[in-house]
């Protein structure tokens, strides 16, 4: 007995000291995070293309300050495993984002008896995933990995939704409107583009996202792109911002394997 607790106080330890590293990331974001020196209004959009301003218009209210790193409380759903054979966890989690290039997500899952702790990040260019079982048996312990770093950056990408004024042309956003409900947004020079196709209804309001995301979620189980993206079927105001507060999210996304493994519930969002 002395034995095993000893080791499960170790294993715990080091649960502990990735936690904290979690939270470390994290405060370096939100420290770094810029001032909003603007508030929003629509002659600041009134160049854009049709569905940019439409997007704006209902997404930013006038007046708000154009905040463009957010703090987020939210709860749901997360499956794992596969489409066909997957277990369900309950999720409760925190998040810091600031797109289109950082975040750390910190999550609580359960599932009957089975808790799963740990953190998902990218920041600075490098990513990780980390998550234990009762906070010391791992799950999954990846990081320094390039594959990992490539798959972590469209995570910022297509969540900017969630912080709008991140989509501005003044923070790095290039759009081009594809039709009447339809978007591509891009970051980055043609050499090293990041871009995302928005669905976006009459009233403004974005119902889907997607991108090509660098995975290994395919049968051959080796890294390309792949489709990446979910629905967005609610949403709610904070602070002056109407975002998505009902997410369906996975790969695939467009096609019959598209199998959404996250289900999230906004609850709460600090912008600044």
């Amino acid at each position: 007995m002395a034995l095993l607790a000893a080791a499960w106080l170790i294993a715990n330890n080091k649960f502990t000291k990735r936690m904290a590293q979690a939270e470390t990331v994290w405060a370096n974001i939100a420290a770094t995070a810029k001032p909003a020196a603007l508030t929003y209004s629509p002659e600041l959009v009134a160049d854009l293309p049709e569905i940019a301003q439409r997007y704006f218009n209902h997404s930013i209210a006038v007046g708000t300050p154009l905040s463009t790193t957010v703090e987020l409380q939210m709860y749901g759903e997360f499956r794992l495993g596969e489409k066909d054979n997957y277990k369900r966890f309950d999720m409760q989690a925190r998040q810091i984002l600031s797109p289109p290039n950082e975040f750390v997500w910190i999550a609580d899952m359960k599932s009957g008896p089975v808790r799963v702790n740990g953190s998902d990040s990218f920041s600075q260019g490098q990513g990780w995933v980390r998550f234990w079982m009762f906070r010391a048996i791992p799950l999954v312990q990846a990081t320094g990995n390039p594959d990992l770093d490539r798959a972590g950056a469209a995570r910022p990408l297509v969540e900017a939704v969630w912080v709008p004024a991140s989509l501005l042309p003044q923070n790095g956003a290039q759009w081009e409107q594809l039709d009447m409900t339809r978007a591509k947004v891009s970051f980055g020079s043609e050499n090293a583009q990041q871009e995302m196709i928005l669905t976006i209804n009459q009233q403004g309001r974005p119902v889907s996202v997607t991108t090509q995301r660098w995975s290994d979620v395919n049968p051959e189980k080796t890294y390309q792109y792949t489709s990446f993206g979910g629905t967005m079927q609610e949403e709610t105001q904070f602070g002056g911002f109407t975002i998505p507060s009902l997410v369906h999210v996975g790969y695939h996304f467009g096609s019959d394997n598209y199998f959404p493994f996250f289900i999230g519930n906004i609850s709460d969002a600090k912008f600044y």
